[in-house]
C-alpha cells in the first residue's frame, strides 16, 4: 500500500485540513449573525425539537447557567420561545421560532457564500473544483461512519 494512502496518514491529513477549514469559516463574522454558543444551541434545538434548557445544556455539555444565558439572549431576539410541555404542564420547553430557523438559514447561506467566493477566486483550477465536488459526498459518508 502506498504510504500516502495509509489510513492513519489519511485520517491525520483530513483532521488537520478540515479543522483549519472549519475554524476559518467559524471565525468570519456574519452581519447580525449568531455567536457560536447561540448557533450551537439554536441548531441543536432545531434538530432535536422542543426540549428543556437543562436537557439542552447536558446535550452540548455546558452548565445549565451558561445555557440559560444563551437561551435568554435567543428569546430576547425572538429566535426561541417558551411553551408548556405537552406531556407535563409543570415544565417549560423551548422551541425554535420561524425567525430562529431563518437566522440559522442565513448563517448557512453566509458560510456557503464565503466558501463559494474562495472557490471562485481563481485559486482552484476546474480540475481541482471537480476533485472537491467529488470529495464532498465522501466526507459526508466518513462523518456518518464515525
Amino acid at each position: 500500500m502506498n504510504d500516502d494512502l495509509d489510513p492513519h496518514g489519511v485520517a491525520s491529513a483530513l483532521l488537520a485540513s478540515l479543522s483549519v477549514l472549519v475554524r476559518r469559516v467559524r471565525q468570519v463574522p456574519v452581519d447580525g449573525g449568531l455567536t457560536m454558543p447561540e448557533r450551537t444551541a439554536l441548531s441543536r434545538l432545531d434538530r432535536v425539537g422542543p426540549t428543556t434548557s437543562s436537557a439542552l445544556a447536558r446535550e452540548v455539555q455546558i452548565t445549565a447557567q451558561a445555557m440559560g444565558a444563551t437561551l435568554n439572549a435567543l428569546r430576547a431576539r425572538g429566535l426561541v420561545e417558551r411553551r408548556p410541555d405537552p406531556d407535563d404542564g409543570r415544565r417549560v420547553v423551548l422551541t425554535v421560532t420561524d425567525a430562529g430557523r431563518q437566522a440559522l438559514q442565513d448563517k448557512r447561506n453566509a458560510r456557503t457564500e464565503l466558501l463559494a467566493g474562495a472557490l471562485t477566486g481563481g485559486a482552484f483550477t476546474p480540475a481541482e473544483l471537480e476533485q472537491l465536488a467529488a470529495a464532498a459526498p465522501l466526507l459526508e459518508r466518513l462523518a456518518r461512519n464515525i
